[in-house]
């Protein structure tokens, strides 16, 4: 086979917004502060009545219907999530069975923020090696579930949402280039979701370091396995972490002409969810057009990366 490509994409966030002003009624904290430190205006907050899995199965289902396709049609379901409550049934059977799936492989992935990447390059193994036909792939995260609201140097970054996208094979040449993947398994208490009840903290300053320094060049080792230079990318979707991680980071990488995503800003950091969900938008406002090459790559918890240039659908 020709490899895979991404047929469609869809996004689905929770209608609830909080502002900066809410949450500086909550904690010690201020507009002017959070805007100056992370570049965040909003994000959105799911309700006790809105789990993972539902946020999920939104997102896909509208990845489904912009492909064309029905729920028979997939044969692989793979949700990347770190915010799933239960062990068992996981987040990725849960969402077959909301949409009717009927035989699925069914699998979570738990990557955090550097999720999707992986998940979406596993799909296009998976598709090469002959293994599934079709694929959803899924970032699913409800970070307000494992946020401390007590402390203002991580609760005004968290958001929820979902992000999806339809994996099938490529007719001529591969719409899902080579993925560049690793980690720093030493410094992976730098990101954490710990304890019970699960909290997320995180050492701030090295990330900040790790990412702005060590991620530019394994990014355009990324464009270079797909035979592409920075110059070349229409658009650039980094993990939405920090708008002060993003802009650095663009700008050291060299994607001169790219349009980069700066969707933290009104949905804040989504983790799994964050590179999908920002991908999404700008197919949907025409930010993009089909066949232009895209780079994604996220990064965060475990300090794990993985990116990939794509074809837009």
């Amino acid at each position: 086979m020709n490899g895979s490509r991404i047929a469609a994409v869809g996004h689905y966030q929770p209608a609830r917004v909080l502002t900066n002003e809410e949450l500086a009624g909550m904690v010690d904290t201020s507009d002017e502060w959070i805007r100056s430190r992370v570049g965040i205006r909003t994000r959105r907050i799911a309700g006790p009545d809105e789990p993972v899995d539902e946020l999920a199965a939104h997102a896909a289902a509208k990845a489904l219907a912009a492909a064309g396709l029905t729920p028979a049609d997939i044969d692989l379901v793979l949700v990347a999530t770190s915010t799933a409550v239960d062990r068992s049934p996981n987040m990725a059977a849960r969402v077959a069975a909301r949409l009717g799936i009927p035989s699925p492989a069914a699998m979570d992935l738990n990557v955090v923020c550097a999720g999707f990447t992986h998940a979406l390059a596993t799909a296009d193994h998976t598709l090469r090696a002959g293994a599934a036909t079709r694929a959803l792939v899924i970032g699913a995260d409800k970070m307000s579930e494992v946020a401390d609201w007590t402390d203002r140097t991580t609760c005004v970054l968290v958001g929820d949402g979902a992000g999806a996208a339809v994996v099938e094979p490529a007719e001529t040449e591969p719409g899902i280039g080579p993925v560049l993947w690793g980690s720093v398994p030493e410094m992976g208490h730098a990101v954490r979701i710990e304890g019970q009840p699960a909290r997320f903290a995180q050492e701030g300053q090295s990330v900040y370091r790790w990412a702005t320094t060590q991620l530019p060049p394994l990014a355009r080792q990324a464009c270079e396995r797909a035979g592409f230079t920075p110059a070349d990318l229409a658009a650039v979707v980094l993990h939405q972490a920090n708008l002060r991680i993003i802009e650095p980071l663009a700008e050291k990488l060299g994607a001169v002409n790219a349009v980069i995503a700066r969707d933290v800003t009104e949905s804040g950091n989504t983790s799994a969810a964050s590179i999908p969900l920002a991908f999404s938008k700008l197919v949907e406002q025409g930010s993009i057009s089909t066949g232009d090459p895209v780079l994604l790559f996220g990064f965060g918890g475990n300090l794990s990366y993985a990116g990939q240039v794509v074809r837009c659908p």
